[in-house]
């Protein structure tokens, strides 16, 4: 293996497991979830929440924080770093 594909596969590597890759995968997936209970809370729920439909605030904010993540590693992927 010649240094050149050995560069290529490390940055592949770099790419697969960077941490906002991660971290925003999982805040949106999350979020879409929390926001899809909150489209749903009864009336218990959200009384509960003293009016507020918190859970579909929470998750648009997380839907959003992942999104930004995601955006973030596309806009500067972890090879420009170096």
């Amino acid at each position: 293996m010649s240094d050149q594909e050995k560069k290529v596969d490390t940055a592949r590597a770099a790419r697969l497991f960077d941490v906002r890759r991660v971290i925003g995968g999982l805040f949106t997936v999350y979020g879409v979830i929390v926001t899809i209970v909150g489209l749903f809370d009864s009336k218990a729920e959200i009384d509960k929440a003293a009016g507020v439909r918190i859970n579909l605030w929470i998750g648009l904010g997380m839907l959003a924080l992942g999104l930004l993540f995601l955006l973030w590693q596309w806009l500067r992927p972890a090879d420009e770093h170096r």
